[in-house]
């Protein structure tokens, strides 16, 4: 299971604002690649162009070795793409087993989910939208691994939720990477995403200023707290001079990396 996403100069436009600009950034599989940025960075709209959400205007996506920026959203996650998207996105009216089982189909795959998130099974006959903000986060989670996808999308699970339920779900990425499958992690938590990637990047007004081994990225928290409020390139990262106006960068009780 996994094959490695490669974004190779991909820009993005919203109408006719570019939004995302010539990105260069690479998801090995088994490996958890970081993506940073502030607000209005271009994160989202980076990660919707992978999944098809938004078309691409320029560059090239390969999952697998396999050009995939031309294929319709339904295509790409039918060769394996999955994308958990900001919102914590449910069937409120359905119970947690049922919402696993629509991607899921057998219980056995179901059972992948309550091994990963064991706070899951006595709610499992619960409506959805009766759990908390967390557990549906964890729902979210468990039905995007019950796919069996090679690549893993995650925007911002921490949106919205305590750092100590983010350090509780902070373990899946791990868990997802080890078994194989690509992770490309957007997340406001710097310090608890460094922590558990392998390579990071930070994108400062559509474009990567600052990109690097996600544990010396962690030592060098002057360095990225730069390339978040002015998005100047630096000897380290690499990338265009960008516009200022970020917010700093979180982690939990400190949130700053």
């Amino acid at each position: 299971m996994g094959a490695d996403l490669l974004i190779d100069g991909v820009s993005v436009a919203r109408g006719e604002l570019t939004v995302v600009r010539d990105v260069h950034l690479s998801c090995p599989a088994g490996k958890v690649t970081v993506l940073l940025g502030a607000n209005g960075a271009g994160k989202t709209s980076l990660l919707d162009a992978v999944a098809g959400v938004i078309p691409v205007t320029g560059g090239t996506i390969t999952l697998g070795g396999r050009a995939i920026h031309r294929l319709a959203r339904d295509s790409r996650a039918g060769l394996g793409l999955s994308y958990v998207e900001q919102g914590r996105s449910i069937f409120g009216a359905l119970t947690v087993e049922e919402n696993l089982a629509v991607v899921a189909g057998r219980s056995t795959k179901i059972e992948r989910a309550y091994e990963l998130f064991p706070e899951l099974k006595p709610r499992r006959k619960i409506a959805a939208q009766m759990l908390s903000g967390g557990e549906q986060q964890m729902l979210v989670l468990g039905r995007a691994i019950v796919g069996e996808p090679q690549v893993l999308l995650i925007d911002e699970m921490s949106q919205g939720l305590a750092p100590v339920l983010v350090k509780r779900l902070m373990p899946f990425v791990e868990t997802a990477a080890k078994s194989g499958i690509a992770v490309l992690l957007v997340e406001q938590f710097a310090h608890m995403a460094l922590q558990i990637g392998d390579r990071a990047y930070v994108l400062s007004v559509g474009s990567i200023v600052l990109q690097g081994d996600a544990k010396d990225l962690l030592n060098r928290p002057d360095e990225v707290r730069h390339a978040y409020f002015t998005g100047q390139k630096d000897s380290h990262g690499g990338g265009t001079a960008a516009a200022n106006g970020a917010s700093a960068p979180q982690q939990a009780e400190g949130r700053h990396p």
